[in-house]
């Protein structure tokens, strides 16, 4: 089994069109699992390697500043984006107008190793942009080893750690961020889901953060036992998530980033429709990824579509553990008798990518482009840390509230129906988006300022 950062399922031989893309794979939720020193749970001795979720789509090629969507079009052959060309195409500014910015609330971001220069990174992210900054508190959990700018893992999942922090950031810049760097090594036994999820449920009891983000995961199908029938190596590990609900914490996931096909141990990926974990969690709200096309001042010139642009594809599908969750009732002609992923979706796309200032690797320090759903779960983290703060208190478990949001119009749930484009990949057909919910973009995209509203019901 493994475990990745969402941008890590997919690793692409760099050429002029993807070097601006490989910092995209944040959620590819592919084969990488650490091994932790928690012993909140035990799997049997198999030994497994952890990767960070973006690590196949981190842009090679540094730059010493951003250059605009319609350059990047010209130069690179692809759009980026910056993040307040995103507060732009989601509705954000007018929430801020109206104080509305997550002050008060925390966003907690999990990552292997995390990065030794987010906080210089982040501030020159936010400088770039006029983005007030925050003091990124760092929560060391298990014997972290000393950063080496050399090791790939480390260096993958600093990437993840990057885009996570800047972009949770970026949507809700009054909130605070807690950045737990989980230890990762390649040894036999407990491996690093279970460390993660110890490090979630220890914060949770302690009353910190009101939403947390994963931009990580493994396919069901490689969790031991999985082949017979048995899945307890895997709902051992849910106890994080009851205890979230329990306390009203919102947990969020990314949905993976190689459409309906995900990565076996070996890091091949499945023939055939498989999903992931935790984002097939009934507990967990899954973020699926879309692909925009905006201008350079963040106007749509298209409507947005399911994230499939031959680098990637957003991740979707019916759980093979997991029955359908109540609140799924009514998607039950689409989803049958499983738990279908994603709920939501927004910006993943390569082709769409967004800017990141990174220096833990100080040969390739500079600005770069990153993209998969390890973007998308920290952006909709963004988004509901402002709901919080709209309704003065955690929403927490909010699967149920979106649900019943989209049986209204669009201009009072401000949920955008996704409808076009479809998850198949690597030869796997997917799903095709369709008028509703469907298994590619799930109920669809956001206009932030009325989604919020709603949501937080203010």
């Amino acid at each position: 089994m493994g475990t990745s950062p969402a941008t890590a399922g997919t690793r692409r031989s760099v050429t002029t069109r993807t070097m601006a893309m490989l910092v995209v794979g944040a959620t590819a939720l592919t084969t990488c699992l650490v091994s932790a020193q928690s012993t909140a749970a035990a799997f049997p001795k198999v030994a497994f390697k952890l990767l960070p979720a973006s690590q196949g789509h981190i842009d090679a090629k540094a730059r010493t500043a951003p250059i605009s969507t319609s350059d990047c079009v010209t130069q690179i052959g692809i759009h980026c984006y910056s993040p307040l060309q995103y507060r732009a195409a989601y509705n954000l500014n007018k929430l801020y107008d109206q104080g509305i910015t997550g002050k008060g609330r925390t966003i907690v971001i999990v990552d292997s190793y995390g990065s030794p220069t987010i906080q210089h990174d982040l501030e020159t992210f936010d400088k770039q942009w006029g983005i007030q900054d925050t003091n990124v508190q760092v929560v060391k959990w298990g014997n972290v080893p000393a950063f080496d700018p050399t090791n790939s893992d480390m260096t993958s999942w600093a990437g993840e750690t990057t885009l996570d922090v800047e972009y949770a950031h970026a949507i809700a810049p009054d909130a605070h961020i807690v950045l737990v760097e989980t230890a990762v090594a390649e040894t036999e036994g407990v491996t690093g889901l279970p460390e993660m999820m110890s490090a979630e449920k220890s914060l949770i009891d302690k009353g910190v953060g009101d939403v947390i983000t994963q931009s990580f995961g493994a396919t069901e199908n490689t969790f031991p036992g999985f082949d017979k029938g048995d899945y307890k190596s895997l709902t051992d590990l849910r106890y994080a998530f009851k205890d979230a609900a329990a306390h009203g914490v919102t947990v969020l996931a990314s949905s993976g980033d190689n459409g309906v096909s995900d990565s076996d141990n070996n890091n091949n990926l499945y023939p055939y429709k498989v999903n992931s974990w935790p984002s097939s969690d009934p507990l967990v709200t899954s973020v699926g990824g879309t692909e925009l096309t905006l201008d350079n001042n963040g106007n749509r010139t298209a409507p947005d579509k399911v994230w499939n642009d031959g680098y990637g594809a957003g991740g979707g599908g019916v759980s093979a553990i997991f029955d359908r969750p109540w609140y799924q009732t009514g998607v039950a002609n689409v989803v049958g008798a499983h738990r279908g992923t994603p709920d939501i979706s927004m910006s993943a796309a390569v082709d769409g990518a967004a800017w990141t200032y990174e220096s833990y690797a100080p040969a390739s320090a500079g600005w770069h482009l990153t993209g998969g759903t390890s973007e998308a779960s920290p952006l909709f983290s963004g988004v509901v840390a402002l709901a919080d703060q709209a309704a003065g208190y955690r929403l927490g478990q909010i699967n149920w509230r979106l649900y019943g949001m989209s049986m209204l119009p669009a201009q009072w749930s401000g949920i955008t129906d996704v409808t076009t484009g479809n998850n198949g990949y690597n030869n796997v057909p997917g799903y095709q988006a369709a008028q509703g919910y469907d298994l590619a973009s799930g109920l669809g995209t956001v206009d932030a300022y009325t989604f919020v509203h709603t949501l937080a019901g203010r």
